[in-house]
């Protein structure tokens, strides 16, 4: 069992996904923890996983073929392996997108993770683009 507190809606989530995005989602959730300690997770607009930091670092949506981890303040973040998917047009989200049998980057999600909870703690995006 993984060494962090779960919150039993993130878990009825993944619990109601086709298995192969239930295992994805549980790589990634392990992911986050590992990449942030003290991130926590909740619920938010309903049914949607959200893992906080000093603000929303990221949350699961899942679609009918593919599972997202929508990055928040994902705009202000390097994505030098360019793993980001969608959003492009978005002025501060971004999306990394996996379909089955879909390599999880790992080292490159861990240190976009990291510099999203950092801006978190140094004021969030708002504060950061105006500097």
């Amino acid at each position: 069992m993984p060494d962090y507190e779960r919150h039993p809606g993130v878990d009825a989530y993944l619990a109601g996904m086709p298995d192969w995005q239930a295992r994805v989602g549980e790589e990634l959730r392990d992911l986050i923890h590992a990449a942030i300690p003290g991130v926590t997770e909740t619920i938010k607009r309903t049914v949607q996983p959200y893992f906080i930091y000093h603000g929303n670092v990221c949350a699961f949506l899942r679609t009918k073929d593919h599972i997202n981890l929508f990055l928040y303040d994902g705009a202000i973040v390097p994505d030098p392996d360019g793993i980001i998917t969608a959003g492009q047009a978005n002025s501060t989200a971004r999306t990394v997108a996996f379909w089955e049998h879909d390599p999880i980057p790992r080292e490159a999600l861990t240190v976009m993770l990291r510099q999203i909870a950092a801006n978190n703690e140094a004021g969030g995006w708002r504060k950061l683009k105006k500097v």
